[in-house]
């Protein structure tokens, strides 16, 4: 994993993004019985990888207490309770908890706001989240609240859309699948193509990875590092409270 180092945090003509708690939990009920599907296309099967570098940063253990946030339908939340630990998934959108209460009857899915969790200070061992903390309306609020309810020594892991490494790839990635390809092929595909349309601006908005990691560490987070993952389309970052 690489090392936080200061940076300075990029600015993006695109990131007018409004982020608002409603708005968003509104496109993503849309969306929610077709999301899972929607994901295994756009990524080209990658996010079966992705999931589990998760899995593996986390090694999850039986009785182990874990926040998954912005869970979804609990895809992610599964393989952590297969492994016995206690795993609360949460969401902001009803529609995305009330998909995932169907498929995963056993999980005790929450409705929860990432800048204000329903959490006592100190409740669980490890906390998540992937690909939501560019949805949240403030990031920095959102990563002191994930450390508020992390007890001391306990772990953070983000799994989110990075900047890939390799330049010509990046400006691909960046001009074209990006802003052209993914919501073309929404529009064939979803039946919300707006929502691929704000998937594509929000990953363009979102700062790189020393950047993320420097918000971390101003969020209170110790140890802070990433691992790039297809050549950093996703970057896992950890952090320790």
């Amino acid at each position: 994993m690489t090392r936080c180092r200061p940076v300075v945090t990029k600015s993006d003509a695109r990131a007018t993004l409004a982020k608002r708690r409603a708005d968003v939990a509104g496109m993503f009920d849309g969306v929610a019985s077709r999301y899972d599907l929607m994901n295994g296309i756009m990524s080209g099967g990658q996010h079966l990888y992705w999931r589990h570098q998760v899995v593996k940063a986390i090694d999850p253990k039986p009785g182990m207490r874990i926040l998954d946030l912005a869970a979804g339908t609990g895809t992610s939340s599964r393989p952590l309770a297969d492994a016995g630990a206690l795993v609360v998934p949460a969401d902001l959108s009803f529609g995305m908890l009330a998909e995932g209460k169907k498929r995963w009857p056993d999980l005790g899915f929450v409705n929860a706001d990432a800048c204000d969790l329903p959490f006592a200070d100190a409740t669980f061992d490890a906390v998540t989240i992937s690909y939501g903390l560019r949805n949240v309306e403030h990031t920095d609020v959102a990563l002191r609240e994930l450390r508020r309810v992390t007890r001391p020594g306990g772990i953070v892991v983000i799994n989110e859309f990075s900047t890939p490494l390799f330049g010509p790839f990046r400006r691909l990635y960046r001009d074209v699948m990006l802003p052209k390809v993914i919501p073309a092929a929404a529009g064939l595909l979803s039946s919300n193509p707006g929502a691929y349309d704000y998937l594509a601006e929000s990953i363009l908005a979102w700062p790189d990875q020393p950047a993320l990691a420097q918000l971390m560490v101003d969020a209170g987070w110790h140890d802070v590092a990433w691992k790039n993952l297809s050549g950093g389309v996703v970057a896992l970052h950890r952090g320790r409270a």
